[in-house]
């Protein structure tokens, strides 16, 4: 811990600020979080214009530099479920947009698609989805927390681009396979999709392959009352992309003119918890229909031999016949 201890008013208010933001970013389960997410948590309690019904849309300023948080961070000591920090990437409180300048990871750089595999037919394999991040510190936020085994997605990052043509090829082996794009809801990450969308179709011979927005866009930070912080303008003139194109039709006059105006909120600002919820229902897509007493007898019918039951709990043998076929699948 930091020699430095809270000389001030202000600053014994942002240590209770932080004390209080570590225990709502790891909530409800011991979530793993990012420092940027902690700073965002930080900004919510000591703004907590969450709370305000979400048909009003708001996004706060943040109330608190960044430099202040690590003054705070520092006299705080170690935080439990903090992740430790990207090596390179862009600087705290600017747009994430651009993760050109990120050295790629072990978890999700292109290294982690492009190296040879130990296993020779790894890529003969279908791939039913994808999670590419714009941002690396979210890649691996998620990666820490599960998400790629609890939905069975892939996480990557955007400085993996652009994707290995053996793992397009796998997306294209599986009928209605998605390539989700979680992005910043700024002109660089509204643009990350349209460059995914690209280099998926670009490879020969993949076709049918969707690439999907997952957000963030103006309206989503209305909605959810984020911490939304100035950047440069883009200039005179209606915003347009970092490579130049036109916005997306979608885009309302509004979000154009919030973009316009050098507005831009990052995916870390969205609460930890809430965050890894939504990332799991949408590359889970729509759930399927509840097993029920009468489907269960349907299936029974149509079962073999060697999983007819004998009418004992978990006892699944046919009648003369040892020993017995257990199948762990049923209750």
């Amino acid at each position: 811990m930091s020699s430095r201890v809270a000389t001030g008013i202000g600053d014994r208010l942002l240590d209770r600020a932080l004390a209080t933001a570590v225990v709502r970013a790891g909530a409800p389960a011991r979530v793993r979080f990012t420092e940027r997410q902690l700073y965002y948590e930080m900004c919510r309690v000591l703004r907590p214009l969450h709370t305000v019904p979400r048909r009003i849309p708001l996004t706060p300023a943040p109330p608190v530099r960044y430099e202040r948080f690590e003054e705070a961070l520092r006299r705080y000591g170690e935080v439990p479920g903090l992740l430790d920090p990207v090596p390179a990437g862009p600087p705290p409180g600017s747009p994430s947009g651009s993760s050109a300048g990120s050295s790629p990871g072990p978890a999700a750089g292109p290294s982690a698609v492009r190296r040879t595999p130990e296993e020779p037919d790894l890529y003969d394999y279908g791939l039913p989805r994808l999670l590419i991040c714009q941002s690396r510190s979210v890649a691996r936020m998620l990666l820490a927390n599960d998400i790629h085994l609890e939905g069975a997605c892939p996480v990557l990052a955007a400085d993996g681009l652009p994707l290995d043509p053996r793992l397009v090829a796998g997306l294209g082996r599986v009928d209605g396979a998605t390539v989700h794009v979680l992005h910043d809801a700024s002109t660089a990450g509204i643009a990350l999709t349209a460059r995914v969308r690209a280099g998926v179709t670009g490879v020969t011979g993949v076709d049918g392959v969707r690439v999907a927005s997952m957000g963030l866009v103006p309206r989503h930070a209305a909605s959810l009352h984020l911490v939304s912080p100035h950047g440069p303008a883009p200039g005179p003139g209606p915003a347009q992309t970092d490579d130049g194109q036109a916005l997306p039709s979608a885009l309302g006059p509004r979000e154009r003119d919030w973009l316009a105006g050098g507005r831009f909120a990052e995916v870390e600002s969205v609460p930890p918890a809430r965050l890894l919820r939504t990332v799991l229902r949408v590359v889970r897509g729509p759930r399927m229909p509840s097993h029920s007493l009468w489907t269960g007898l349907r299936e029974l019918r149509t079962a073999g031999f060697m999983t007819w039951p004998t009418g004992r709990p978990g006892d699944t043998r046919t009648r003369g016949d040892e020993p017995a076929t257990r199948n762990t699948v049923q209750r």
